[in-house]
């Protein structure tokens, strides 16, 4: 298999504490993505997520392990930190943590630090697969909701995933975030089990790599087709980081 084939990818899932090495290729890879648009920090890039074992990574890469794509995480309401929309949002609007909290007794948890590296551009490997993925191992690790903070074009996208714009905090959902000419909007899953609302053809996906989690699925999305190697089974899951478990 040709390593520079970008037609024939890996899609891996695994906890941040267990795999150092591959928390800090993701680090980098986002910086890059971060610094090409103007915005040099913002919560999610403290890297403060990659000690905390209520953080899950999902890296995309090629087939050798050489060359990291893209990535996302789903981090669950616990560990060693709050949510990253809380970090993010809570000094524009004190009452985001109450309003999460308000539905930590389903599990609940957040899909951010989501990009993909012009390399990919065009395949669909950051607004699709890696967004599939993370919704796709929410069952897995017990998050029955799931938050997001999207930008204008994944806010747009969001609706396919089941993601509904939360109004009740900010301004209608929106904050001025990362930075004061940019606008976030909070959203949320309602339940990540049913996906309801959701675009069938994009939940379709999602419940067929739920029944099996390792699988090597050829894909097709918007005329493009590609191979995807899919291993996102979770090891060393601990139930009680969490802290919808901890009362």
């Amino acid at each position: 298999m040709n390593p520079d084939d970008k037609n024939y990818v890996r899609i891996k899932a695994f906890r941040a504490v267990d795999f150092p090495e591959e928390c800090e290729r993701f680090i980098e890879g986002h910086s890059r993505v971060l610094s090409s648009v103007g915005v040099e920090q913002v919560t999610s890039s403290s890297h403060e997520w990659k000690n905390n074992p209520a953080s899950f990574v999902i890296i995309c890469e090629s087939p050798d392990g050489s060359k990291i794509y893209g990535g996302s995480r789903v981090h669950g309401l616990g560990g060693t930190q709050p949510l990253p929309i809380e970090e993010a949002t809570v000094e524009m609007d004190g009452s985001v943590p109450r309003h999460i909290r308000k539905y930590a007794p389903q599990g609940t948890g957040e899909l951010c630090g989501l990009w993909n590296s012009m390399e990919v551009a065009g395949l669909g490997i950051g607004a699709v697969y890696l967004i599939r993925c993370a919704i796709a191992i929410c069952p897995a690790i017990g998050i029955g909701t799931l938050w997001a903070l999207c930008s204008p074009f994944t806010t747009r996208i969001a609706r396919n995933y089941s993601f509904i714009k939360y109004t009740d905090v900010g301004d209608e959902g929106k904050f001025y975030y990362p930075k004061i000419d940019l606008i976030a909007t909070a959203c949320l899953i309602q339940d990540t089990n049913s996906l309801e609302g959701g675009n069938p053809s994009e939940t379709d996906v999602i419940f067929e790599l739920r029944k099996n989690l390792t699988v090597v699925r050829y894909e097709e999305n918007r005329g493009r087709k590609l191979e995807v190697d899919y291993q996102l089974d979770i090891d060393n899951l601990d139930p009680l980081v969490f802290e919808w478990n901890q009362n």
